[in-house]
């Protein structure tokens, strides 16, 4: 039996309400940093040790590891994910058209 959508997707109902585009960002950063203190732990990097690499305060580490926190540069991404051996991805894609 085939399943079909009753109402609008979650996705309508956060643009309905005018909050997509700043909820769609907060979850971005809590995963990037999610990631991030993953990939520390895995590679047994401190936040001091990130700190000194990325030449910041621990302080700012917290800041950048806090998924809270989402006021966080994009070079400081970039040069944070190069230390634990990844890289940064951000693409553009369309919005999905509604179903006529």
């Amino acid at each position: 039996m085939k399943r079909r959508t009753i109402g609008t997707s979650f996705d309508d109902f956060l643009r309905e309400e005018g909050i997509y585009e700043e909820v769609t960002s907060h979850a971005i950063k809590r995963v990037i940093a999610w990631q991030l203190a993953e990939a520390m732990k895995a590679q047994k990097i401190s936040k001091a040790e990130m700190a000194r690499r990325l030449q910041t305060s621990r302080t700012q580490i917290a800041r950048f590891l806090d998924p809270e926190n989402s006021s966080v540069q994009l070079d400081t991404m970039q040069r944070a994910a190069a230390i634990v051996g990844k890289r940064l991805v951000i693409t553009l894609e369309d919005f999905p058209r509604p179903a006529a």
